[in-house]
């Protein structure tokens, strides 16, 4: 299993890469998706899910960008009402890879 923080200083943001078997998750993605893309690539991994664990009023997401690029599934909290497809998770749901 690997996780790797990405902090982005400028505007104090920290996104998460979990990768385990083969498999990717995103949590808080900035707007620019290709680094985790290449990330997962680097590490044989396809991304198979983006989590929003809360919505930002200081950068723009890239959760729609990489999830359309990497065939993922958005994941938002069981309070979320979005207005396109991700899965609202419930709580104590768990994720399981394959």
């Amino acid at each position: 299993m690997k996780l790797q923080q990405i902090y982005t200083g400028c505007i104090a943001h920290a996104a998460y890469y979990l990768e385990s078997n083969g498999e990717a998750a995103i949590f808080d993605p900035l707007r620019e998706v290709q680094p985790y893309i290449d990330r997962a690539t680097a590490d044989g991994a396809k991304v198979k899910y983006v989590f929003e664990t809360h919505f930002h009023a200081d950068f723009v997401s890239g959760h729609l960008d990489l999830a359309k690029k990497a065939g993922a599934t958005i994941v938002y909290g069981p309070t979320a009402k979005p207005g396109f497809t991700a899965h609202v998770a419930t709580d104590g749901e768990v994720f399981h890879g394959r």
